[in-house]
């Protein structure tokens, strides 16, 4: 394991949101629904266990009934010069798309440039770049 890796829990949302996770950063989908892994306490084709692995790695899984999903507070996810200044750029603008800028990705006084946005499923990032 090469770092903390985010495991998110929907409400019937984990493959949507693993799909778009996968448009924004590339990479590829693992998926197994509840019927492949054997539970019966949720919708079969429900995301028992979702994985994103690429340049940016998610887990992500359907709550079952009774189970909380995540609820985000205080915490955001930094993707501090993890790519080329015009690739985030464009991560930051799609999410802001269908989500909502917190903070405009731009120069800082502090010479670097960065923005803070939550995206359509709830989730902040920390997006920016040296220089």
């Amino acid at each position: 394991m090469t770092g903390i890796t985010p495991y998110l829990h929907f409400d019937g949302t984990a493959r949507a949101a693993l799909e778009f996770y996968r448009d924004v950063f590339g990479g590829e989908i693992v998926l197994h629904t509840f019927a492949e892994l054997g539970r019966d306490d949720g919708p079969a084709d429900a995301v028992a266990h979702g994985m994103l692995q690429g340049p940016v790695e998610l887990f992500a899984s359907d709550t079952a009934p009774g189970e909380e999903t995540t609820v985000l507070r205080g915490i955001q996810f930094a993707l501090l010069g993890t790519a080329e200044p015009a690739v985030l750029e464009g991560w930051f603008a799609t999410f802001a798309a269908d989500g909502g800028v917190l903070d405009p990705l731009a120069l800082k006084p502090w010479g670097d440039h960065d923005g803070q946005v939550r995206d359509r499923f709830g989730v902040t990032w920390l997006i920016g770049y040296q220089g």
